[in-house]
């Protein structure tokens, strides 16, 4: 039985990721892992992700809501592209069960990198509102949804995480809609990734549904005041994506470091 304190951290980590969540939108949930590995103290880095799965779906699931409402989600593209990506997430997820734990943290760290990295760089909003996936629009569409969502669900599969930085741009590249409707779409191909990978998980026995349930909570609170936040320094959003992707980039590196030895004994 974990104790309180463990609850604790589980509940404060998640809160953190919902305040960043808020601060600065997708890329947060990428902390989950991390932060219940070394700040929760979940032993087993496959239960990390498993839970971290879990925690991401949900997440992304209560926050599409407001962007359906607010008509920001093309639901035939996302499910054409949820549809290929979840295939992709259970073979990704099967794949990372049979990876040593610490090397798989190792390659988590890198593409905590990566991500920082691309963090950095600003997103052009340009696109047509009005795409549709159609029976005119499908010959051109269709190959792209199903070809980007089965790779970007592999990625999330096999590391855990939802994936909103890379499905973001490839909607984007698939359809030409505007980011707003990129970021909007993406909540549900997040949340069929991290629920596809969450059951693969579980089936195994691989998640903490207390830590995970307590991270959910944690992380709904977290965003609440992460949004108040927000709103408050509108003007400073690239400042703070900015400062938050510099921290992932030093969490990163700080993975690498912990995991790379038990990468290259494996090399």
């Amino acid at each position: 039985m974990a104790s309180f304190v463990t609850f604790g951290l589980a509940a404060g980590s998640g809160g953190l990721v919902g305040v960043v969540l808020g601060l600065v939108g997708g890329g947060g949930s990428i902390l989950a892992v991390p932060l219940l590995t070394y700040a929760v103290g979940v032993n087993s880095p496959h239960v990390a992700i498993g839970t971290s799965a879990l925690a991401v779906s949900v997440s992304a699931a209560g926050n599409l809501v407001p962007q359906w409402r607010a008509g920001n989600v093309k639901w035939r593209c996302a499910g054409a592209f949820s549809l290929a990506g979840v295939l992709g997430a259970l073979a990704g997820s099967a794949a990372a069960r049979a990876v040593d734990g610490q090397s798989l943290l190792a390659l988590f760290g890198f593409v905590m990198l990566a991500v920082g990295g691309l963090m950095l760089r600003r997103r052009r909003g340009e696109g047509d509102p009005d795409v549709r996936l159609t029976k005119r629009s499908a010959p051109v569409l269709l190959p792209w949804l199903l070809g980007i969502g089965f790779a970007v669900g592999l990625f999330s599969g096999f590391f855990g995480i939802g994936g909103g930085f890379l499905i973001v741009p490839g909607l984007m590249l698939a359809t030409s809609m505007p980011l707003p409707m990129a970021i909007g779409t993406s909540l549900v191909a997040v949340s069929a990734f991290g629920a596809a990978t969450a059951a693969s998980y579980a089936v195994s026995g691989l998640i903490d549904w207390t830590l995970a349930g307590l991270f959910i909570l944690g992380g709904a609170l977290g965003g609440l005041v992460g949004s108040r936040l927000g709103q408050r320094l509108a003007g400073h959003k690239r400042a703070l994506t900015i400062t938050f992707a510099g921290l992932m980039i030093l969490v990163g590196l700080y993975v690498v470091a912990r995991g790379l030895p038990a990468l290259l004994g494996r090399a």
